[in-house]
């Protein structure tokens, strides 16, 4: 029996922008949480979110998508979100995550699936696609990328990992993870981010930067160390070094499956991403002859900040 923390729903309860009722999925002894908002019978729109994020990074998208005629399916990975969070660091590997989220599509039996994925999702995701080409109508992929021979990892993601490795700046009890999107958001600086890491001093926050806080605290509100884990081991399991945890081997062959795609896929791609840079994303967009629509001004996570002008490309070009 996998041993594993879970999130109170209380901790939810406060999140004004994120009234959404919860759903979970069994998946061996856990607890899968996923929102499930519009029409059953509609066509699928599959919201993955990475690290440090879970279905909130998504909460703009959700009432516009539904409204439009969507069902509108976005899961937390566990160790993310309302999901269940196993205690062992060394439980969490993509290969699991893949196959988690393999077990949800198929006991939904959701098919006419639009997949939305950035970030780690994007490998989770794109498996899904790959491996289950029947469900899939389209692609939308924001940010994110495909572990495959001669993919160049930059100097950015290097510190990303080491920062996570022995002596890195995220190595300490319980770090402020809530704080990561709100620094690519522009809402705090890196000064901000060392002083409330380093020596707990919270930065200045309007109402709106604390309000989104507090959505990407909520999973992690007064729980312990251990509950972290899902978060430690994602950057770990980047295939740079550690090929097994980031499932490298399996995600060349979806790279390799994906770039004979016949169906419709878009590419949306924030210019500002210090790590999947714009060259990157158009790249790969020509590789798989799809349609590339730059999002200026956003950093990595584009969906907290540009959500309006990306269901409205999702949208315009169904």
């Amino acid at each position: 029996m996998t041993e594993f923390i879970r999130t109170p729903d209380e901790n939810f309860v406060a999140l004004e922008d994120f009234k959404f009722r919860p759903n979970y999925h069994q998946w061996q002894d856990m607890r899968v949480h996923y929102l499930d908002e519009g029409p059953r019978d509609a066509p699928v729109m599959l919201l993955l979110h990475g690290m440090p994020t879970w279905s909130y990074l998504y909460r703009d998208f959700i009432i516009p998508l539904s409204q439009a005629g969507y069902r509108c399916i976005a899961p937390d990975h566990l160790g993310f979100g309302r999901s269940d969070k196993p205690t062992d660091i060394h439980w969490y590997t993509i290969a699991r995550h893949t196959e988690v989220l393999s077990s949800l599509l198929i006991d939904l039996d959701l098919k006419k699936i639009n997949l939305v994925c950035q970030d780690w999702g994007g490998p989770i995701g794109l498996a899904q696609a790959a491996m289950m080409p029947d469900r899939f109508d389209r692609l939308i992929i924001m940010n994110t990328w495909l572990h495959h021979y001669g993919y160049e990892y930059c100097e950015n993601v290097k510190q990303w990992i080491a920062a996570w490795k022995d002596g890195g700046f995220f190595v300490r009890e319980k770090p402020d993870v809530a704080l990561i999107p709100l620094l690519d958001a522009g809402l705090i600086t890196r000064s901000d981010l060392y002083e409330a890491s380093v020596n707990g001093t919270e930065p200045p926050m309007s109402d709106n930067t604390r309000q989104m806080y507090n959505g990407y605290f909520a999973p992690l509100k007064n729980l312990p160390d251990e509950a972290y884990n899902g978060y430690r081991r994602f950057p770990l399991s980047i295939p740079m070094d550690n090929f097994h945890n980031g499932n490298a081997v399996a995600q060349e062959m979806y790279y390799q499956i994906l770039l004979r795609w016949s169906k419709k896929v878009d590419f949306i791609w924030s210019l500002e991403d210090e790590i999947f840079t714009e060259s990157l994303g158009r790249d790969w967009c020509k590789r798989m002859n799809g349609f590339f629509t730059p999002v200026a001004g956003a950093g990595h996570f584009l969906q907290n900040t540009h959500a309006r002008e990306i269901v409205n490309h999702i949208l315009s070009n169904a």
